[in-house]
């Protein structure tokens, strides 16, 4: 179990509304909790007060990768016994985090009145934040859909296996034609050598350029390190853990980016823009069935 060191993390800036960043990918096993838990402390690290959100519905993982212990999740609030503050657990140097319900079959398998729920959870919180980054499941499941569609960024996790980037292409394709999606934003995980990640980058785009119209930046990559294996065997953030890691420069430089990423104009409060986008996502699903 991770033992936290003190932290006192810097005031937020509240000039802009918060930035919410959904980190997914076409397959299990390509390293997004990783990516999502990690960007989410080396934030932290830069001042910015940030809120996990796993949305893995029925395979949460975020608070074991941590070392956290939940007493409540996702799904005491959808059964209304607890509001969303009241599950929202404190991760490293000051994170915050939504946990999610492990191996609850309902929860991966929400319909139109549980996401509706679910929005109506996030209306009612209060806590301000500059950041979120949602933690979906893998795959086009359309809990995976809504989340992503309802961010303003999209980070698509893949790492050098053939089934990686085919799946990773599904992903992309569906949520372009299906939810209107058209940017994404590459990270290659566990890269072996300094040009890989661009490559990777390279070989999905040529195939979406030829199909699809989307557009697919490239985030950056994060080096295969041992002691990102070690932060995971100790329930800890290799950003947190070993700071000085080939992984956690990655993780510092991916968190560098995102900082740059834009909010959308007209967003009006803290986390209206991320509600109002899933209630449209959430509509748009529901004019489908």
């Amino acid at each position: 179990m991770a033992d936290w060191k003190p932290f006192v993390s810097p005031a937020p800036v509240r000039s802009r509304p918060v930035k919410v960043i959904a980190v997914t990918g076409g397959k299990g096993g390509v390293g997004k909790t990783n990516v999502t838990a990690n960007l989410a402390v080396a934030l932290a690290l830069k001042g910015r007060s940030t809120l996990v959100l796993d949305a893995d519905l029925g395979l949460a993982n975020v608070d074991v990768l941590l070392g956290l212990q939940p007493r409540w999740n996702l799904s005491h609030v959808l059964s209304g016994e607890r509001s969303l503050e009241d599950v929202m657990i404190g991760g490293p140097r000051g994170i915050r985090v939504i946990p999610a319900s492990s191996g609850v079959r309902q929860m991966a398998n929400l319909g139109t009145l549980e996401h509706g729920g679910l929005i109506r959870a996030f209306s009612d919180l209060s806590q301000p934040f500059d950041t979120m980054l949602i933690d979906t499941a893998a795959g086009i499941h359309d809990s995976v859909l809504t989340f992503a569609r309802a961010a303003q960024h999209v980070i698509v996790v893949v790492c050098d296996e053939p089934a990686s980037l085919t799946d990773a292409y599904a992903l992309i394709k569906v949520m372009s034609r299906e939810r209107g999606v058209s940017r994404f934003r590459v990270v290659a995980n566990q890269t072996r050598t300094p040009g890989e990640g661009r490559e990777l980058h390279q070989k999905l785009a040529r195939v979406c350029d030829r199909f699809l119209d989307v557009t697919l930046d490239y985030a950056g990559s994060i080096p295969y390190d041992d002691y990102l294996r070690r932060a995971v065997q100790r329930q800890a953030a290799v950003v947190d853990l070993f700071p000085g890691s080939l992984a956690a420069q990655g993780f510092k430089n991916l968190a560098a980016k995102a900082d740059t990423w834009l909010t959308p104009d007209g967003a009006r409060g803290h986390l209206e823009f991320f509600v109002e986008r899933l209630v449209m996502a959430d509509s748009s699903v529901g004019a489908l069935q």
